[in-house]
């Protein structure tokens, strides 16, 4: 097919979980019907959970008008991810260090983890079916529309409340671990952490018979009216699942557009409901403990967290603007960064060339992207691959463009 630009259309890959929103009501879906995806056709019985966009093993995107996926093309043409993105991240075999997905989340999704590098390689050896490739898997969640997660633990002291307040909750636990916990405030930092590793690690190994209905209760608790509601729907869609009392334990965040929450290695979280763009390491690597029906690894998963319990707003990642019309998102860690792009009608925003290889989708709008040697026609879906040390302009049709653009520059 010849010599490739260095900006080119690339085709997205879809996950039908079962979390994901129906139909239509789906960001994901709404994006897959302009992203070019082949023979794709919109079924409202079908849930759309992930858009995914990359080169990791279990689903590369697709490049337009090649045979080859994104992957073996980046193989082909080491030049699109740069020299100094290549020295710091194992790209080889055309690997990219980051995944950017779309994510539109209908139900909760497990109560989960990831793992750090080290713990990633040692579960990738011992159980490669389940934990499939050996990288880390750090992640920025940036809220599309109104967005609903658990995310860290609260401090010791909101926990200790709900311990008292709810004795559906504390009756699961041994007496003695309730009694070190509800006692445990004058303790040093490290010793803190140590006994909610035990008060967590109790929950989530609770007899599941003990469990059963000691929700039917929870409309008469003096509970905050939003925690209340989270116990009720999260009980109605993993009924029997102990699960559902990390409502007392993690934070409860409720997140407008353009808000944004990092989850490093080792921080509990569960997305609960609404749309959002996701960035993360190239890794697949979940360990789940709980409101779930894929298997658990609750050994893992305990022994991993960091027990860190603060204030949800620890999480978040505030954007600044870097130009007029472009916000930068950049988490504590190396292996991505997104810029969000709005544009007004006829407008055009430039991005000068960046040492490393980027992804960017249209979210809203249409216009186009351009560079030295070409331009592509931009509408809600399409998504673009844009390679090292390539500047571009990104303008606005006849209404706002909108676009997310995630890049490594090492």
């Amino acid at each position: 097919m010849g010599t490739i630009e260095p900006v080119f259309r690339i085709i997205p890959t879809i996950q039908n979980y079962d979390w994901g929103k129906m139909g239509k009501d789906s960001k994901v879906a709404e994006f897959a019907s302009g992203a070019g995806i082949r023979g794709f056709t919109l079924n409202q019985s079908v849930p759309y959970a992930e858009l995914w966009m990359g080169t990791h093993v279990k689903s590369p995107s697709g490049v337009v008008d090649r045979k080859q996926n994104l992957t073996q093309i980046l193989t082909e043409n080491p030049r699109l991810i740069g020299d100094r993105v290549s020295r710091r991240f194992d790209t080889t075999n055309g690997n990219l260090p980051f995944l950017f997905k779309v994510l539109a989340i209908g139900k909760a999704l497990s109560i989960q983890t990831h793992p750090d590098k080290k713990t990633s390689e040692k579960l990738h050896a011992e159980q490669p079916t389940v934990y499939t490739d050996p990288n880390h898997k750090p992640e920025m969640a940036l809220a599309l529309t109104n967005f609903k997660a658990m995310c860290g633990f609260m401090p010791i002291a909101r926990i200790a409340e709900y311990v008292k307040a709810v004795p559906e909750f504390n009756s699961l636990l041994d007496p003695s671990i309730v009694t070190e916990f509800l006692n445990c405030t004058t303790l040093s930092e490290s010793e803190q952490k140590a006994v909610l590793k035990k008060l967590f690690a109790a929950l989530m190994t609770a007899d599941y018979y003990q469990y059963c209905n000691t929700t039917s209760d929870t409309r008469q608790k003096p509970l905050e009216e939003d925690v209340k509601d989270l116990v009720l729907t999260l009980n109605e869609q993993y009924p029997g699942d102990v699960g559902v009392f990390c409502a007392f334990m993690l934070n409860y965040v409720r997140m407008t557009p353009g808000q944004a929450i990092y989850l490093g290695a080792g921080e509990p979280h569960a997305y609960v409901e609404g749309d959002i763009m996701e960035c993360m390491a190239n890794s697949d690597n979940v360990i789940r403990a709980g409101l779930t029906p894929k298997p658990k690894d609750i050994p893992n998963l305990v022994s991993v967290l960091t027990y860190t319990a603060s204030d949800w707003q620890k999480h978040m990642v505030k954007p600044v603007n870097v130009t007029p019309h472009t916000l930068k998102y950049d988490p504590p860690i190396p292996d991505f960064t997104v810029f969000q792009v709005n544009t007004q009608r006829g407008e055009t925003e430039t991005h000068e060339a960046i040492p490393g290889p980027s992804i960017a989708i249209a979210t809203e709008g249409s216009g186009r992207v351009s560079w030295s040697g070409g331009e592509l026609d931009l509408q809600a879906g399409s998504v673009i691959f844009v390679g090292a040390e390539t500047k571009i302009d990104i303008t606005a049709g006849d209404s706002n463009l909108v676009v997310f653009r995630a890049y490594v520059t090492a």
